[in-house]
């Protein structure tokens, strides 16, 4: 069963140890099964934080008006208290990276 998700995992996900040999245990193997999921998971989560950083810093770029610039902001923002919210990143990375892009605009 683990062999399904180390197979096709999504784009750019790392799994580490996936070629060392099956786990001894039932509880082993699933506890390799559930990280490979959440490696998944967390991976689309970043993905989706940093998707809406680059298209806030593309607008920033493209000097547009700051009523434009707000939404993708409070998306930004809304993402990264998600991501929090999950463990995907820790608390103050969120602060430090929200607090430089507000700076910005």
């Amino acid at each position: 069963m683990a062999e399904e998700y180390q197979a096709a995992p999504s784009k750019g996900v790392k799994i580490k140890n996936s070629d060392k040999r099956p786990a001894k245990r039932s509880t082993a193997a699933k506890r390799d099964l559930q990280s490979v999921k959440r490696a998944i998971v967390n991976s689309a989560h970043k993905a989706k934080v940093h998707t809406a950083k680059r298209k806030l810093k593309e607008a920033l770029d493209k000097k547009e008006p700051k009523e434009s610039l707000q939404p993708k902001l409070n998306l930004v923002f809304s993402l990264m208290d998600k991501a929090v919210k999950k463990g995907v990143i820790k608390k103050n990375k969120a602060n430090r990276t929200k607090s430089r892009l507000a700076a910005k605009v």
